[in-house]
């Protein structure tokens, strides 16, 4: 058994009590530097209509605030990732920061709709950064100590993933709005604590498939911008462009993939069926909260008289069970455990949801999604843990972001999903058929399980 991490594994073997606080420690800052992400979406979300009002601008139109985010999150934390293996950690981290401060000013400075998507589009990319460094530092972590870590960082995650319709409330009810969109940019505050453990993460070297990085790059946005094609009113044009790009990037990726060794998205990887079942896993349950997060604020504002801030201080519970259950998955990864503990939380959502469908209850909404935040933490400490273990560290930064940028993806087609359902359907019934998503990452998370030799 090697460690990636020598000098912490040396201390904690000199001292345990201090190398399992070290790795709890680890965690936290990981999860400080992931979790300001999910911000982006949610917390964002909440200042649309004050956005639109301020910029005069149509409300179909301000969903671009929301894509835009969506759009170059998924694609920064692949390209991110791969340059972390390429170049290390801690390049990755500063030119991250320095591409989402630059992002964080724009949509500060945005003098119309136009200029604030582009620079939420900056944003997100950095804010990529900062999540695919989370997740190569917890993946790069000594086996001993990867429990700690990951408990630490999947409940770090689920605070901030469950506080996030608060935090976008009270910055657009009493500051701001331009300060909700932007609260992404408080992974900077973590970076200074995560440099130290991120010099230790050396890059491989090896130079970037920029080439197989673009193609992957087109074939993603064409996608994400097709499933929104109702909620941004695309024109059949635009529409039939956007197929056309995604089928030919698409087949163009596929080849490079099969011929070229060293290719962006490794060969290896697309053809290991352990990391293809966590793709389909992590893809459920993101659909899954993304449409919660679309619908159950809605459901609870528009039927039941809700305030934003009463929404969000209502999900706050959630983010208490998701830290209990993150801490539990950690404790279970070396094992089958956390992938039958993710099965049962995702079903569990799954449940929820559906029981939407007899009637949008406060008590069904409000625990669906809190059982949303703590599948989505639970979720990165299973899967992250089984990648740890089943890539070499060369490439692990790179897996973590394509498996990422596919959760993401997930995320958006559940969003659109429900968005779509709802022109024609009730909102509580859109919700309830998106129920599917989390139950067949339920099935699929049965199937995980980590036979791969550690690293």
């Amino acid at each position: 058994m090697t460690t990636d991490n020598p000098t912490a594994a040396a201390a904690a073997a000199a001292s345990p009590n201090a190398g399992a606080a070290a790795a709890r420690s680890a965690g936290l800052r990981y999860g400080a530097l992931f979790g300001p992400a999910v911000f982006g979406v949610t917390a964002a979300g909440v200042a649309l209509p004050d956005v639109a009002a301020a910029l005069d601008a149509a409300p179909s139109s301000t969903a671009w605030v929301l894509t835009a985010h969506a759009l170059a999150l998924g694609v920064g934390t692949a390209l991110f990732g791969r340059l972390a293996d390429s170049r290390g950690v801690r390049f990755s981290l500063l030119l991250g920061s320095l591409v989402l401060g630059v992002g964080a000013l724009i949509c500060l400075l945005a003098p119309n709709l136009g200029v604030l998507v582009a620079g939420r589009f900056v944003l997100a990319a950095g804010s990529g950064a900062m999540t695919s460094g989370a997740l190569a530092l917890s993946a790069s972590s000594a086996p001993a100590d990867r429990p700690r870590v990951l408990a630490g960082f999947g409940a770090t995650m689920a605070v901030f993933s469950a506080s996030a319709t608060l935090a976008g409330g009270v910055f657009t009810q009493w500051v701001t709005w331009r300060l909700t969109l932007v609260l992404p940019a408080l992974s900077l505050l973590a970076v200074p604590l995560c440099l130290r453990a991120a010099a230790e993460r050396r890059g491989s070297g090896r130079p970037l498939d920029l080439p197989g990085a673009l193609l992957l790059t087109a074939a993603a946005m064409s996608f994400l911008l097709l499933i929104q094609t109702s909620v941004l009113s695309l024109s059949a044009p635009v529409v039939i462009a956007l197929a056309a790009v995604l089928a030919l990037t698409g087949a163009a990726l596929a080849v490079r993939v099969r011929t070229v060794q060293m290719s962006f998205v490794p060969r290896r990887l697309v053809a290991d069926s352990l990391f293809l079942r966590a793709v389909v896993t992590g893809i459920g349950v993101y659909a899954g909260l993304f449409a919660a997060m679309y619908a159950v604020p809605q459901l609870l504002v528009r039927e039941h008289g809700w305030s934003v801030l009463a929404v969000g201080a209502w999900l706050l519970p959630g983010a208490v069970v998701g830290a209990v259950l993150s801490r539990t998955a950690g404790k279970l990864t070396a094992g089958a455990g956390g992938s039958r503990l993710l099965a049962a939380i995702a079903a569990a959502t799954a449940a929820a949801l559906l029981t939407v469908l007899s009637g949008s209850g406060t008590v069904q909404l409000i625990v669906g999604a809190s059982l949303g935040f703590a599948a989505f933490a639970v979720t990165q400490v299973v899967t992250t843990a089984l990648m740890s273990a089943r890539v070499e560290p060369a490439l692990r930064g790179g897996a973590m972001g394509l498996l990422n940028l596919t959760f993401f993806v997930g995320g958006g087609v559940g969003s659109a999903t429900a968005g779509a359902l709802a022109k024609s359907l009730s909102l509580s019934t859109a919700l309830g058929i998106v129920a599917a998503f989390p139950l067949v990452a339920a099935v699929c998370a049965l199937t995980l399980a980590d036979r791969a030799p550690r690293a």
